[in-house]
């Protein structure tokens, strides 16, 4: 049977599917594509785990580690990867990806080698098993449970409920972001959307941390989100969107403050522009070089925007430029000996993390990583990143054929 016949039959029994059918419905396809077994794993909110995803008939397995496993390198190098043969086969490991969105892996266990097309094959099915993971989710909270390695505070539960992807690409532009903690939060709150040809990238952090179990910031940044994607939804520029979330805070909380960063890209073009409201203002990495630290501020923290207009800082970006916005959560992390991670070592780690050729959502998953390591796991703020990548210019015309998506599942053997 062909993977598109495979395809159908999925599609055809998904349509009453829940989260827990999708183990099943996993095995069921598994001979379809010439394997014996097929079994999804998702990967934790703080992406250190695969966990698998088991039920009816699929066998039992143990999560696996991210880091220092075949099963982890497939999930950070977005590449099928296999490995020798073992007593009840070979492995075959493939990303599951929704558009540029990591959920996990998928085990497939093969009589055989894997050649390309067994490979090509898999990564279809791992496709629609991705489309499918996050289409029931909705529906569920199977998925939502099996990803949480504990208890998530109210707080938490409402911010990130409003977040969207972390990640995101046109083929042209990638964007991806990360929040810590994930079981608590203080503030923080990152969202983007592409309209046409513009990308829209914004970075809230709301004073508050640690009030009333963070609830205050976190309704600031509920706030700020909201008026975000009312004014982007309007169709408001830059400047007015600041006045609009400024109006919405004074309404709500007249002491309540928020820094910000509001930033537009053009796909076409390149150009970059952006307002911060007491913000750190962003870094453009070009060619292994932080090529320029974005002016900052350009305007008052969120609340105060009647007492100074805004200002709107330009810069022109080239292909392959990447731009880093981040809390100040990031650069204030301290050591057990008090030595903050700083912007010098922001601006160090990422620049060797592009080095290294890393999908960008693995740059930023690593990032994070680093900084929890520098306070030894225990944040005093919330660290959040929001890593954009403009790899070249759009079409003009909409109608233009997509690039090829990079995602397609290479083999990565190992011996």
């Amino acid at each position: 049977m062909t993977a598109i016949e495979a395809l159908g039959r999925l599609l055809r029994q998904s349509h009453h599917a829940r989260p827990d059918d999708l183990p099943q419905m996993a095995m069921r396809a598994a001979p379809l594509v010439g394997a014996n077994a097929m079994i999804m794993y998702l990967v934790d909110h703080r992406q250190r785990e695969l966990l698998p995803l088991v039920a009816g008939d699929a066998p039992r397995r143990e999560p696996f580690m991210i880091d220092g496993t075949l099963a982890g390198r497939a999930f950070t190098t977005v590449a099928a990867c296999v490995s020798d043969a073992e007593a009840d086969g070979v492995r075959l490991w493939v990303p599951l990806i929704n558009g540029a969105e990591r959920l996990g892996v998928l085990e497939v266990v093969l009589d055989g080698p894997a050649g390309d097309t067994v490979v090509e094959d898999c990564a279809t099915v791992a496709a629609l098993l991705a489309e499918l993971a996050v289409t029931r989710d909705l529906y569920s909270d199977t998925i939502e449970r099996l990803r949480r390695r504990e208890p998530m505070l109210l707080a938490a539960e409402m911010l990130r409920a409003q977040l969207p992807p972390l990640t995101f690409s046109t083929g042209h532009l990638m964007i991806s972001g990360v929040l810590e903690p994930c079981y608590d939060v203080g503030g923080d709150a990152f969202d983007y959307a592409v309209n046409g040809d513009i990308a829209h990238m914004a970075l809230f952090d709301a004073v508050g941390h640690g009030s009333a179990g963070g609830m205050r910031a976190v309704m600031l940044a509920s706030l700020a989100l909201a008026a975000y994607r009312n004014a982007r939804r309007v169709g408001f520029n830059l400047i007015d969107t600041y006045h609009h979330i400024d109006r919405a805070v004074q309404a709500h909380d007249r002491l309540g403050m928020i820094t910000a960063v509001l930033a537009e890209l053009d796909q076409r073009t390149g150009s970059l522009r952006a307002i911060s409201a007491g913000h750190p203002g962003g870094v453009v990495i070009r060619r292994g070089k932080a090529v320029k630290v974005l002016p900052t501020p350009t305007a008052l923290p969120v609340s105060l925007g009647h007492h100074r207009p805004p200002v709107v800082v330009e810069e022109a970006l080239e292909p392959g430029d990447h731009v880093l916005l981040y809390t100040d959560g990031i650069t204030e992390a301290r050591s057990r000996d008090g030595e903050p991670f700083g912007i010098d070592r922001l601006i160090d780690f990422t620049v060797k993390a592009i080095a290294d050729r890393l999908p960008l959502p693995e740059t930023t998953r690593r990032l994070v990583h680093a900084i929890l390591e520098h306070q030894d796991d225990c944040l005093q703020d919330d660290a959040t990143v929001l890593l954009t990548q403009w790899t070249s210019p759009a079409p003009a015309d909409s109608d233009t054929e997509l690039p090829e998506s990079d995602n397609r599942a290479p083999l990565d053997a190992v011996g």
